[in-house]
């Protein structure tokens, strides 16, 4: 076998089996519209192989483990590129998959980041030491403060510094959203210089809980908040039933790295981003 066929999924056709290989941003762009999910069939009327999803200069890509090494990938690969047509488009490979790799080159993509993911197998009893106290994120009223300063802390990022109003909206939508769990730091003038805003899937059976963003203010850096921002964040999550946490890291970011090892997380995967100029 080395065909398949790729075809478009009309609007409101995501399902979760069809979305649940990819990260959160993919799928939420898909539900806004903003992206197009496929079907990746064995032929165009053969069984389901995958799924894909593509737009706004990004390519995700699943096939099922039971039919990998069989040309499926690189056909659907090739299609998914024609619709691209030229031009800048990046393609995540979770778990640095050694398949993405061969496609990769294959297609003339370059590996342009690494995320690291990383795991605290179990939440201490209790904070390893006093943390400052720390206020809930206001919906409405925090979110025009928080996003001036998100974009600040992130300038660098590729994603997490162009976070917009639609984007706060449609997280904040979610399930999961609890204000409680988005933990802000302000200054002796009232001013946010510092977030850790915390992830816990209700229906998860894993115990695990994420810190899902952690920011600090530049000018705040390098005095400890982050820590006690961190060690809130690990309290908070203890509270709310956890056993464990993650959280996700640029590896090339050299302080967080340190100071999440230093409070016990190691790595269990690394993300590697490819990117076609």
């Amino acid at each position: 076998m080395t065909g398949a066929a790729i075809e478009s999924m009309p609007a409101g056709a995501a399902s979760a089996d069809l979305l649940r290989p990819f990260d959160e941003q993919a799928a939420l762009d898909v539900a806004a519209g903003r992206r197009t999910l496929f079907a990746v069939r064995t032929t165009p009327d053969g069984a389901d192989a995958g799924s894909a999803v593509l737009g706004l200069g990004a390519l995700d890509l699943f096939i099922h483990q039971e039919l990998r090494a069989r040309g499926l990938g690189a056909a659907a690969t090739a299609q998914l590129l024609e619709r691209a047509g030229d031009g800048p488009l990046t393609a995540w490979s979770h778990v640095d998959h050694p398949a993405a790799r061969t496609l990769a080159d294959r297609f003339g993509f370059a590996a342009a980041r690494r995320l690291l993911q990383m795991r605290l197998a179990e939440l201490p009893e209790a904070a390893p030491e006093p943390a400052p106290g720390f206020e809930a994120f206001r919906p409405g009223a925090d979110d025009a403060e928080w996003l001036a300063l998100n974009a600040r802390v992130f300038a660098w990022h590729p994603e997490q510094g162009g976070v917009t109003q639609r984007d706060l909206d449609e997280r904040m939508s979610e399930p999961w959203f609890r204000a409680d769990d988005f933990l802000v730091a302000r200054d002796g003038a009232g001013r946010m210089r510092g977030f850790c805003w915390l992830k816990v899937d209700e229906g998860s059976e894993t115990g695990t809980g994420e810190i899902y963003v952690i920011g600090v203010a530049p000018e705040a850096s390098g005095h400890g908040l982050g820590r006690a921002l961190t060690i809130a964040g690990l309290g908070r999550l203890r509270d709310r039933g956890c056993t464990s946490a993650e959280l996700y890291t640029e590896a090339d970011n050299a302080a967080a790295v340190r100071l999440y090892r230093a409070l016990g997380f190691a790595e269990t995967a690394a993300h590697v981003q490819y990117a076609r100029s």
